[in-house]
């Protein structure tokens, strides 16, 4: 009706002027002074968003149908980590993947912790590639081939990320905690090899996973029990940063943090430590932050699952990893709480979802607000 009536006053105006409506150029329209309001958001039930936080582990599973597996893919968890126990055949694989997803909610990101060398989860379906350290010495295109090769046994299997390469720096024992998982112990170098590594696979459409931040070099294994080293960030910033600022820099999509505490940032494992989680998006990190596994003794001798998820995404975390998915129910129920309760700013949940949604390639204005 407005822009009629303004039609009607336009030709009024010029007939009375002595020209007609056609003489020359119209002018435009009034613009419209209609203001519209945007339709009030409405986020996602907050046990969703919870669930979005969590990647969790089928311990022994290899059944879509199994108990477990149903369990957590209707949780709508952001995602699952298969190991060597829930891969038997490429078939079987496959087959589980595709239920687990046709089972979730939501889309469903599917890592696999397999690094090549002793790290390996998919011997069942291809040989295991080499070490890194026998990488290292034979150079980045051989890094970048391993990774490619890797990567396509993974996408054959309908895999969406890979938990590697390790980007810490060891030249100890090769059995070590990480030992021959370690391109070497020169910083530029272990950069190189690690960058064209995480290359070669998302040459083969996975996507890699830096890893264990800020650097594992020298510690004890935190399998275990809680582990410390008396390191500075300058310290730090001068060698064991150097792989994980090179693959910030090639946009490394995860990264995860490890176990160890370090004096220079706080007294907590570095997963559940904020100022690590401030250092890692100091570098100009902008992807998921993920802790390594809530199940080992640095951290599950110390707190519980539930509280070690609360912690862990308080401090910084998006996705909280833990192996054994039958904590996955009570891990999302203690984020709940600790939302409704103020302990866990829900600003902090949605960031964490939001880097999920982003990674699974979702609009995160289908969960979150703002």
């Amino acid at each position: 009706m407005r822009r009629l009536l303004t039609g009607v006053v336009l030709v009024a105006l010029v007939a009375a002027c002595g020209g007609s409506s056609d003489d020359g150029p119209r002018a435009a329209p009034a613009p419209s002074t209609t203001t519209t309001t945007a339709a009030p958001c409405t986020p996602a039930p907050l046990e969703d968003r919870a669930a979005t936080t969590l990647l969790v582990g089928l311990p022994g599973t290899t059944d879509p149908a199994a108990p477990l597996s149903a369990e957590v893919a209707s949780l709508g968890v952001g995602g699952v980590l298969l190991t060597d126990a829930n891969v038997r055949s490429a078939d079987q694989a496959r087959g589980l993947v595709a239920g687990l997803r046709a089972a979730s909610p939501r889309p469903l990101l599917v890592a696999v912790d397999d690094e090549g060398g002793r790290v390996s989860s998919t011997e069942a379906v291809a040989p295991r590639g080499p070490s890194a350290r026998r990488l290292g010495a034979s150079g980045p295109d051989a890094a970048r081939e391993a990774g490619r090769t890797l990567g396509a046994t993974l996408a054959s299997l309908d895999v969406d990320v890979a938990l590697a390469p390790v980007a810490d720096l060891d030249g100890g024992p090769a059995g070590g905690v990480i030992g021959d998982r370690s391109f070497g112990t020169d910083p530029t170098a272990v950069a190189a090899d690690a960058t064209a590594f995480a290359a070669g696979l998302r040459e083969s459409g996975i996507a890699p996973t830096a890893k264990h931040f800020p650097g594992h070099a020298g510690a004890a294994d935190s399998h275990g029990g809680p582990v410390t080293l008396d390191r500075t960030v300058d310290a730090l910033e001068g060698a064991d940063l150097v792989p994980f600022g090179a693959l910030v820099e090639e946009d490394v999509p995860l990264v995860m943090l490890g176990h160890v505490a370090y004096t220079g940032l706080g007294p907590m494992p570095a997963s559940l430590e904020p100022a690590a989680y401030r250092l890692l998006r100091d570098t100009g990190f902008d992807g998921v932050a993920v802790t390594d596994s809530l199940g080992m003794g640095a951290v599950n001798l110390r707190w519980p699952f539930p509280e070690a998820a609360v912690l862990a995404v308080s401090a910084g975390a998006d996705l909280a990893l833990a192996t054994d998915g039958s904590q996955a129910r009570g891990m999302r129920d203690a984020l709940v709480a600790a939302v409704r309760s103020g302990r866990l700013p829900e600003r902090r949940l949605d960031e964490a979802v939001t880097r999920v949604l982003r990674l699974r390639g979702e609009d995160p204005a289908s969960m979150v607000c703002g």
